[in-house]
């Protein structure tokens, strides 16, 4: 689903030229033929930055990272207007790209043996960073099924761990509302770019990930559902996470090729046991005769996860108010009114606690947070109107834009450019009403 005729607008990460050299040539060798993931990921370990690596793109060949031909073409640019045109479809419909390069890209993907060169993000980024932990299963699920996958992902959320899905019928829906349910939120990798929603009756679902969560994918904005994209968008979901659950699968489903991705990735792997006359658990009870772990609460995920979710570990915390800054939504989609849901009955709300609450486990588990010691200095290389509103904000203050724009005496279009050119880069943080606070750096 998508509306040609929204508006087109404008998008202030293109001000930042350095960000959008980076972002050009990651496409360029995206778009060349006979380079494909591996190859740009053996090119990507030998430099610093793909700008770099494109500047040195004669030597290609003699260092054997790939054949002359595809080297001489890189060299003379002729995959330069195919990148340019992809990277300003993605400005035109709101879409962020993060570069490999780039420090919000998920360092768990650069583990990858094919890691995709760019990301498009709608959304929380700095989920993509945190413990994650993915959730897949079948469409056509069965009750059990159905109402398993939402509890498991409300407690998994509780606990501050955001589950990563799909966005398909069936089981990946209810693990993101599950998610999404919770501090830990929800992650969607989808297989078409990130202006076409598929399918088309999860569009609700897609706006409270955009509003809530985080929305990615790597491929161009317009792609269609082309079934070969799935495999492929699987092993982001993956590589994303410490550990997939299966929660209900047939044999052969494209979810037993998420977990077979996970091990070769060396994820932990879960399964859900279920009835046994019923065809779509029988993937489910051949990966668990396999040696996945049988799990029946997401508390068993948790245990099974402890050394993996070691370094997230932090002392239980009250949420704080609002939500970290999100990347935007773009109008084709924002536009669009939602259809029914597909799904008959309402969504199975979690199990309440005395107090009416769903029960968290225990410890939480953190995102992105600074470690002691850490400063609020305005760190070298930024721009003028950049560096001063870091320095309003060092003092770990929370001021609406307006006050900002007040203070420091800029153009609003000047202002708002800074303000997301930080969010990418980690030293601000925006919340709701169009507040701004700073991010302590070390």
């Amino acid at each position: 689903m998508t509306d040609p005729a929204a508006p087109s607008p404008p998008d202030a990460w293109t001000a930042d030229a350095a960000f959008v050299a980076e972002c050009l040539a990651s496409l360029r060798l995206r778009h060349q033929a006979g380079v494909g993931p591996r190859t740009i990921k053996r090119i990507f370990d030998r430099y610093p930055s793909a700008v770099a690596a494109l500047a040195d793109a004669r030597s290609f060949g003699p260092q054997g990272l790939c054949d002359d031909a595809a080297a001489g073409s890189l060299a003379r640019g002729l995959t330069t207007p195919a990148a340019e045109a992809e990277l300003s479809a993605a400005a035109a419909k709101g879409l962020t790209p993060l570069p490999y390069f780039h420090a919000a890209y998920p360092s768990r993907l650069r583990e990858l043996p094919d890691p995709p060169a760019v990301l498009y993000v709608i959304g929380e980024a700095r989920l993509l960073a945190g413990p994650c932990v993915a959730m897949v299963g079948a469409r056509q699920c069965s009750r059990y099924g159905f109402g398993a996958a939402y509890d498991f992902a409300v407690g998994l959320s509780a606990a501050g761990i955001t589950v990563v899905s799909g966005l398909a019928y069936g089981i990946d829906r209810q693990a993101h509302l599950g998610g999404l349910a919770g501090p830990g939120r929800s992650v969607a990798v989808l297989g078409t770019g990130l202006d076409l929603v598929y399918p088309d009756a999860n569009l609700d679902v897609w706006r409270e990930l955009a509003a809530g969560g985080a929305i990615i994918s790597e491929f161009a904005p317009g792609t269609p559902p082309r079934a070969a994209n799935f495999p492929v968008r699987n092993r982001i979901i993956a590589g994303l996470s410490l550990g997939v659950m299966v929660v209900e699968a047939a044999d052969r489903s494209g979810s037993l090729i998420t977990a077979r991705l996970a091990l070769e990735q060396g994820r932990e792997v879960f399964a859900l046991p279920g009835p046994v006359n019923l065809p779509t658990f029988s993937g489910c009870h051949a990966l668990l005769s396999q040696g996945a772990r049988l799990v029946q609460t997401a508390g068993d995920i948790v245990s099974g996860l402890a050394r993996e979710l070691a370094p997230f570990v932090d002392a239980p915390r009250p949420v704080p108010p609002g939500r970290p800054a999100r990347t935007p939504v773009p109008a084709a989609v924002a536009a669009t009114a939602a259809p029914a849901s597909p799904q008959k009955g309402p969504r199975r709300p979690p199990r309440p606690s005395p107090k009416g609450r769903p029960k968290p486990f225990r410890p939480r588990f953190r995102h992105q947070r600074p470690s002691p010691g850490r400063s609020w200095g305005v760190p070298e290389g930024l721009g003028p109107v950049e560096a001063r509103v870091l320095t309003l904000l060092a003092d770990g203050s929370r001021q609406h834009i307006d006050a900002l724009g007040t203070a420091l005496s800029v153009a609003a279009k000047d202002l708002s450019s800074a303000l997301v050119l930080l969010e990418l880069k980690g030293l601000v943080r925006k919340w709701p009403g169009m507040y701004y606070t700073g991010e302590a750096q070390g």
